[in-house]
């Protein structure tokens, strides 16, 4: 018995014309002024959906800080860009339409970078929704420093001892025992 293989060209032939879901994440330069990245953002979705593409879920881009410089070469020289608006899109379309995308997203000038990812069913179901988790990052709660930080100098170990306790070893107003400066760190576990 011999066995046969299938010739590599063949092995990759679609047999049926499902769609597959995709997402196309991507930064838009920061030289672009506010006020038209919406537009840039609506011109993308235009390219998903001219080729038949159907757009289930989006985030519109908003600008943010990234993590490192990127460089891009533009007009002859390359820029390094340290902020950018991020956004994505979730869609459905046929696999051999992508390649078709990519090269008209690749012409784009005002895009930094991007990258079309193919989903599984469980990403599908479940998206990330970036500048909701950023905003909730962000969230700073005020507090006291008397109530973090004991005075050290009266010898008052917490904002609710207010009362000054001085030793005859503190000669001069304002000098730390380090000692008590020791006891009060082993104390708050710092």
């Amino acid at each position: 018995m011999t066995e046969e293989k299938m010739p590599a060209a063949e092995a990759n032939v679609v047999f049926d014309d499902e769609q597959n879901s995709y997402e196309f994440a991507f930064h838009v330069l920061p030289t672009v002024a506010e006020g038209e990245v919406e537009g840039v953002f609506n011109s993308l979705k235009e390219l998903i959906t001219k080729d038949g593409g159907e757009i289930f879920d989006e985030e519109a881009p908003e600008r943010f800080e990234l993590a490192y410089e990127i460089v891009k070469p533009l007009e002859g020289k390359n820029r390094k860009y340290s902020s950018a608006y991020f956004g994505w899109v979730r869609f459905k379309a046929e696999s051999e339409k992508i390649e078709h995308l990519t090269e008209e997203i690749e012409a784009r000038p005002e895009l930094l970078r991007y990258l079309i990812l193919k989903l599984t069913k469980v990403e599908e179901e479940s998206p990330f929704r970036f500048h909701e988790a950023l905003a909730e990052e962000k969230t700073v709660t005020t507090v006291e420093e008397s109530k973090v930080v004991p005075d050290l100098s009266t010898g008052a170990e917490s904002a609710e001892d207010t009362s000054e306790v001085k030793t005859e070893d503190e000669s001069k107003e304002g000098e730390v025992d380090e000692s008590k400066l020791d006891e009060a760190l082993e104390k708050k576990d710092v």
